[in-house]
Formats: structure tokens, C-alpha cells, sequence
């Protein structure tokens, strides 16, 4: 068995550490999107689709049986992928299950982001100060000081490169057209962790409607917001872990 976390925007792996540690398994995969601690790659052009297919390449190179785990676009990509290879995972397990439900609105940053112009100015703020600056913004976050520095270090010119495509690329009606297809996820076990103080990842209806469809079970974390695997690591991983449990 092998579980394979996947992180999101503006993040690397360091913010799976806390959650990690509490697992205390010896076979943990962390995979960093293109852009996310890892580099562009030539021609890559960052869209959500390139990011299903760069997972799904991934997956294929990981001896299974795969549970796989995403969080914010971590997250996305995780639906994306199991809707369209449902066969390369045992289980999934998501927290933004609600970006594919139709009446999806995306938060008011990413509006920004996908505006020419404005957001190009709002990632030059974000990514043009310094590691000291770019730290103190994922700990205001509610990121602890030490993973938020990890992840501060590796918030470059790369990453506001993907961050204007991807979100630009997932504009709607792209993620309610994507999630069209999200009963096709049902082929295999699927969480939704329903972190309930989550600002970003649409209302809690919107989630429970969309892991309905999904065929996925839901776990609320009530009280956590968007960054609950360093929140309260412990209850993140008690939530998985009776996941997968429950599979056996």
C-alpha cells in the first residue's frame, strides 16, 4: 500500500509534515505539482488539465494499491485525475470536492488572479518581497512559523507563472464543465473532508452536493479551516485513517 499526498496553491510538500509525522507510516509519497516546489518544466503551460495528466503520469510510476489524498488545487487535481483514471487508485480523498459542483463561485482572490492585469500585480506582491515578507504571509494564514518559512523558500517566479495559468485556466464554466464527469469518480472509495470554516472551497452545500454525486463519503472537521492538516494534524490523520481503514 502507498498513500500519495498532493498539495496545492501557494504551497510545497512541507505542509503535509505535521500530518505526516502523526500517520508515522513508512510509506508516504509527496508529489509536487510543477511550479509548487517543483520547476516548470519546458512547454508545460500549468493548465488544470496539464496538471490531470502530469498526475496521472505520477500515479503510473508509484507501486500501488494508491490511496491518494490532495488538498486545495492538491485536491482538484485528485478529482480530475480519478475521473478520468479511475483505475490507477485504491481510494482518494479530497477537501475541495465542491469546486465541481455547478453553482461553484470562485473566491475573491482567485478572481483576481484570473483578471489580466490584476493579477499579474497581486502575484508581484506576493511573490516580489523578500523570504522574510512571503513568510510572515503564510503565517498569517494560520501557517505555523517553521512550515510556512519551508514553504516561503520556494515561492518564486515559477510558481506566479502557474498560479495565473491554472486559476486562469479553471475560470467558469471550466470546473462546472470538468464536473460533468465527477459520478465517474464513484469507481472507487472517495473522502470529502468537509472542513467546515473553509473559506475558499465553496459553501457546504455546494460540497455535500458534489460528494454525492461523487459517490464519496463525507467527514466533517468541524471548526478547521483551509489549512486543517496543520490546524489539528491529529484529527486529519484519525479521519484518514479510518478511511482507509474502513476499505479493508
Amino acid at each position: 500500500m502507498t498513500v500519495v499526498f498532493v498539495h496545492g496553491n501557494p504551497e510545497t510538500e512541507a505542509i503535509w509534515a505535521p500530518l505526516t509525522a502523526v500517520l508515522g507510516r513508512d510509506d508516504v509519497v509527496l508529489l509536487s505539482p510543477p511550479g509548487f516546489g517543483a520547476p516548470l518544466p519546458d512547454g508545460f503551460g500549468a493548465t488544470f488539465l496539464e496538471y490531470r495528466d502530469w498526475l496521472e503520469n505520477a500515479l503510473e510510476q508509484i507501486d500501488g494499491p494508491i490511496d491518494l489524498v490532495g488538498h486545495d488545487w492538491g485536491g482538484g487535481h485528485v478529482v480530475n485525475a480519478v475521473m478520468h483514471r479511475p483505475e490507477l487508485v485504491r481510494s482518494w480523498a479530497t477537501d475541495v470536492i465542491g469546486l465541481f459542483d455547478p453553482d461553484y463561485v470562485w473566491h475573491d482572490m482567485a478572481q483576481v488572479w484570473q483578471t489580466p492585469g490584476a493579477g499579474e500585480d497581486l502575484i508581484a506582491d506576493m511573490m516580489g518581497g523578500g523570504l522574510e515578507a512571503r513568510t510572515e504571509l503564510m503565517s498569517s494564514l494560520g501557517i505555523p512559523d517553521d512550515i510556512a518559512a519551508a514553504i516561503a523558500e520556494h515561492q518564486n517566479d515559477d510558481m506566479g507563472k502557474a498560479i495565473l495559468a491554472l486559476y486562469r485556466s479553471a475560470a467558469q464554466p471550466a470546473m462546472a464543465d470538468a464536473g460533468r464527469s465527477l459520478e465517474n469518480t464513484a469507481a472507487r472509495p472517495g473522502l470529502s473532508l468537509l472542513a467546515t470554516e473553509d473559506p475558499y472551497v465553496g459553501v457546504n452545500d455546494n460540497r455535500r452536493r458534489a460528494a454525492e454525486r461523487a459517490g464519496a463519503r463525507t467527514t466533517v472537521l468541524d471548526g478547521l479551516g483551509h489549512w486543517w492538516m496543520v490546524q489539528d494534524p491529529q484529527r486529519g490523520a484519525a479521519a484518514l485513517t479510518e478511511f482507509w481503514e474502513s476499505l479493508a
